[in-house]
């Protein structure tokens, strides 16, 4: 099974080098040390988030396509 994962640095002082890791289909983040730090961390969290349903006799949710999009924002910028 397999979940996309988006990481984002984190922007905050004494984290310099640590990553969210967001995982959209499962409504989670967590974050971690470095890209491989956050990805562990993800998976860890994503695996016994997805135990914990199935133990409940709940489906683990499926990932459908990924899409990636991006706005701009042009006139809340320059108009505030």
């Amino acid at each position: 099974m397999r979940y996309t994962v988006f990481l984002e640095p984190l922007k905050e002082a004494g984290f310099e080098g640590f990553y969210y890791a967001h995982i959209p289909t499962l409504g989670l983040t967590t974050h971690g040390q470095g890209v491989e730090g956050a990805l562990s961390a993800a998976r860890d969290l994503a695996t016994v988030w997805v135990a914990e349903r199935i133990s409940h006799g709940e489906p683990a949710p499926r990932e459908s396509h990924t899409l990636i999009g991006e706005v701009e924002l042009t006139d809340a910028v320059h108009g505030a």
